[in-house]
């Protein structure tokens, strides 16, 4: 069954994200995701929760060391999983997303939760204002809100910015790595949609494995 949050209470969840947060670059709370159904058009379903990591090709053809997969997926994965084809700009988004994730001296569990999150709320496109079909004012990998205290729309539609701004953010969460992925990422964006955070663990979790050390 699902949960109807009213404004009165999304306010609440905003006020307790800000509280755990407790910083100015994380300042607020994420709304629902501006692409928020869980298997929209385009979407495929996965048919493995396994994420192979022997052996790992880079973009170019080369090899690089292999990540060990306890790191990314210490818990296993929750559910049926979804992945989509990535574009250029998106596999960029995603080498940003690792390379912001390393300079604020997180592991590969980090940025598995960062790429997940990013896949639920924009698909890994850093998206601008879509018009009707905005979530009220959320732009950018992670669909955060300026109004909310994440920062200008210049620098939630920055890569490295919005990155580092979700990553103190969950960095705040106590435990963090020790929850599901799903139950770290909703701390932080306190989403209407809690959990389609997990269907992308598996994708994030192989993303993280081929691009970490390219």
């Amino acid at each position: 069954m699902n949960t109807i949050i009213t404004g009165t209470l999304r306010d609440k969840l905003r006020n307790t994200a800000l509280g755990i947060a407790g910083l100015a670059l994380a300042g607020g709370a994420i709304a629902a995701p501006a692409l928020a159904a869980q298997h929209t058009p385009g979407v495929q379903a996965a048919t493995t929760d396994t994420v192979a990591t022997d052996t790992v090709t880079t973009d170019t053809g080369a090899t690089s060391e292999s990540v060990d997969s306890d790191k990314l997926t210490p818990h296993g994965v929750q559910g049926e999983q979804s992945r989509i084809d990535l574009s250029g700009e998106q596999t960029d988004n995603v080498k940003g997303i690792i390379a912001a994730t390393k300079k604020a001296g997180m592991d590969e569990r980090a940025a598995v939760v960062a790429i997940a999150t990013a896949l639920q709320e924009s698909k890994l496109e850093n998206l601008g204002h879509l018009g009707d079909r905005n979530d009220h004012d959320s732009q950018g990998l992670f669909q955060q809100r300026p109004s909310s205290g994440w920062g200008t729309v210049e620098q939630i539609t920055d890569v490295e910015y919005s990155t580092t701004a979700f990553l103190n953010g969950l960095k705040a969460v106590d435990g963090w790595q020790d929850m599901p992925l799903t139950d770290a990422a909703q701390t932080v964006q306190v989403s209407a949609y809690p959990f389609h955070y997990a269907q992308w663990e598996t994708q994030a979790a192989e993303l993280v494995a081929q691009h970490w050390n390219s």
